[in-house]
């Protein structure tokens, strides 16, 4: 992916690829605003003809309701449309994180903690498909809605708009006041609920030391703490809650009396300002509490629109990380020299690595030839499992070079990969799929000969027969013991008959019978292999050691 990719990219991208879409959602927005304004006007003409003595029309009150019945139906569909462009958006963005997930370096995704990225993925896509559904679009659409309504009654009640004028920056300063301290004792309470979920864990796991040291009413009172700022903040939130509407209603009731009170006032002067028919009368009470509505919601979507903008910072965060270097193109890939007599199979040539500040490998040398067999020795943290990494090709070194057959092993195709090394690690890592697809990874390379005498040699091809569907048996975590588990590794990494093993303290987890069956599986499968081991069990060690 390249790295000017932004959330704005994508969604623009989204905007263009979803044209009628947005065209739908820009109709229904716009349709919606003008046939709320419709049936007011239509009631106050109707009022009016009633009490000048005349009788409405069937068609008048047919327009009426069809024009209350239209404008619903605009609403629904702007709803619709709005949830549908926003699940666009998101399956967009996740798409995008992942392309870009997948591009990354191990060295980078390997700093990234795994809960932000998660967060990233979740709670950020989220919120900007919130910015659509209930953010941006809706408070244009509210702002629309306002100002409209304004007009409408600037042409028939010009003092009620100035006394509008006045109250409506009041109202949304209350709401905006009253969001955001509810937004903040919500945060609290989802701290305080946390501190005390994690209390209850916390506690059960150290339920030993707590009694021995007579603790119990130590832990009751953080509990009861928690609790406590819990409800405190609840409490905030209840207060706030109960408040808002009542204020709003009572504004609502205030201004329709003053105004009403003053169109009857019988004044010439305030008649000029206030001064209404029956019918627009009542066309300005429906007005008004139109009104109110659209500018409570207004404060919600700013806060909407501020948590979005806080995930599209921390997404394009994301996208701003440094993809991996581009490998195995026509200048980069390097060919397999014709003639390997005399080269090592494996070799490092004065290599450098650390993660981060801190140094791993300091000028490390050695030379691994084909079919020799090798232990990697040494402190734990000394550097021999990053020394595997590199051999795979997820590292590249500060300075000198990994060389497989005298290539660069971060520059060998990723095709061949496969095919020239296979890795095992300490525990076998389950996909979703079959017993075979455990061992091909969904290669269609391997062949089924090639399957069944990996698990021949590795010893599981009895135990694999005897299950109802054989290779074809779906994989669950019961399904075989942690050593088999672990046999199967073996198998999945000698399945496309590399040329070369590389072990990574395989037997760590195992007792030592099953220890015993492992390493016998792992000697009829090494064969003429080249294999470079980590161990610290003495047991398992093989062949040359070497000391790092």
């Amino acid at each position: 992916m390249e790295r000017s990719v932004q959330v704005k990219t994508v969604i623009f991208r989204t905007v263009r690829q979803q044209k009628y879409l947005s065209a739908g959602i820009f109709c229904a927005v716009a349709g919606a605003i003008i046939l709320s304004l419709v049936p007011p006007a239509i009631l106050a003409r109707m009022i009016d003809m009633i009490t000048g003595g005349g009788e409405a029309s069937f068609l008048m009150l047919f327009l009426y309701v069809a024009a209350l019945v239209a404008a619903g139906f605009l609403e629904s569909v702007r709803e619709g449309l709005l949830t549908v462009f926003g699940q666009k958006i998101t399956h967009a963005l996740r798409s995008a994180l992942m392309e870009k997930l997948t591009a990354l370096s191990s060295a980078e995704i390997g700093q990234q903690e795994p809960g932000a990225l998660v967060s990233r993925f979740v709670g950020d896509v989220d919120t900007v498909e919130n910015l659509f559904t209930s953010g941006i679009i809706s408070m244009f659409a509210d702002a629309c809605r306002i100002v409209s309504i304004l007009v409408v009654i600037w042409f028939q009640n010009r003092g009620l708009m100035l006394a509008l004028s006045v109250i409506l920056p009041f109202v949304f300063w209350f709401t905006r006041h009253v969001q955001k301290n509810m937004l903040t004792a919500q945060i609290e309470n989802r701290r305080a609920v946390g501190r005390a979920s994690n209390h209850v864990p916390e506690t059960l796991h150290n339920i030993r030391t707590i009694h021995c040291l007579g603790k119990e009413a130590y832990m009751e009172e953080r509990y009861d703490q928690y609790i406590s700022e819990s409800y405190r903040a609840m409490e905030r939130t209840n207060f706030y809650d109960a408040i808002y509407s009542p204020v709003i209603l009572i504004l609502n009731a205030v201004v329709v009396a003053v105004v009403m009170l003053l169109s009857a006032s019988g004044n010439a002067q305030i008649l000029t300002l206030f001064g209404m028919s029956a019918g627009t009368a009542v066309a300005v009470i429906n007005y008004i509490s139109q009104i109110f509505g659209p500018v409570e919601s207004l404060g919600m979507e700013i806060q909407t629109i501020q948590s979005a903008v806080a995930g599209i910072h921390r997404i394009d965060e994301f996208f701003a990380l440094e993809d991996k270097a581009k490998e195995n193109t026509e200048e980069d890939a390097q060919a397999e020299p014709a003639d390997v007599s005399g080269i090592p199979f494996v070799e490092f040539r004065n290599v450098t690595f650390g993660y981060g500040e801190h140094l791993v490998l300091d000028h490390v040398s050695f030379q691994v030839m084909e079919g020799e067999q090798v232990t990697l020795a040494g402190r734990t943290g000394a550097g021999k499992s990053t020394i595997l990494k590199l051999l795979l090709g997820l590292y590249e070194p500060l300075s000198g070079e990994v060389l497989i057959r005298g290539i660069p092993a971060s520059k060998i195709k990723e095709e061949k990969r496969r095919k020239l090394f296979g890795y095992v690690e300490q525990s076998f890592h389950l996909i979703p799929g079959t017993v075979r697809d455990q061992i091909t990874l969904f290669d269609p390379q391997i062949r089924e000969e090639q399957v069944r005498t990996a698990a021949e040699l590795t010893g599981l091809s009895e135990t694999i027969e005897h299950f109802k569907n054989g290779y074809d048996t779906v994989c669950t975590p019961e399904l075989f013991s942690q050593g088999q588990w672990q046999l199967l590794s073996i198998a999945r990494a000698t399945a496309a008959d590399p040329p070369l093993l590389l072990l990574d303290e395989i037997t760590a987890n195992l007792d030592a019978e099953t220890e015993k069956a492992v390493l016998q599986a792992l000697k009829r499968v090494a064969g003429n292999r080249t294999v470079i081991s980590v161990s610290h069990r003495t047991s398992a060690k093989v062949g040359r050691i070497i000391e790092i």
